[in-house]
């Protein structure tokens, strides 16, 4: 199959730190719910949802990535709070295409890192050995251990459910 570019970048960035990892082939999804069930071994919570979100503040606006277990929403206030914004609202669709190459909802995967995006993790994601997500195409998952993506990725960690 024929999957977007971020699929291999994802994987060859993997291979090339020796890190375990596996990988799902499935039917499109979009939501966290869909994507559960297409990887067998493994829950909701073990999902890592990546969000892009524009934060707003006085005089600047930006784009960041939170990151949360896929059974959780992130709080709001405590974003805002965190990133000193005036608003923080989601990405849009068109937004979220422009800043990640042409990836659709549902198959942002939680390496904004590759996208030049702020990563801002809960750190009840890393109470899972394992995390799974969606590699940049909805048809593509791929499942790693937490500590490698903190290592990878760099995220901030801080309390955002």
């Amino acid at each position: 199959m024929d999957y977007h570019i971020t699929v291999s970048k994802i994987i060859n960035l993997l291979k090339e730190n020796d890190l375990w990892f596996e990988t799902f082939e499935h039917e499109a999804v979009r939501t966290s719910e869909e994507a559960a069930k297409t990887r067998t071994g493994y829950s909701l919570k073990q999902g890592a949802k990546a969000l892009i979100v524009r934060v707003k503040k006085s005089s600047e606006k930006y784009f960041a990535m939170l990151v949360v277990p896929a059974d959780q929403k992130f709080d709001n206030v405590k974003v805002k709070k965190l990133l000193t914004a005036k608003d923080i609202r989601f990405a849009t669709r068109e937004e979220v295409k422009e800043i990640t190459g042409g990836i659709d909802f549902g198959g942002v995967p939680p390496f904004g890192n590759i996208f030049g995006l702020k990563v801002i993790s809960d750190p009840s994601l890393f109470s899972n050995e394992k995390i799974v997500f969606n590699a940049g195409d909805r048809r593509f998952s791929i499942a790693m251990m937490s500590k490698d993506y903190k290592m990878l990725v760099k995220p901030e960690i801080k309390n955002i459910i």
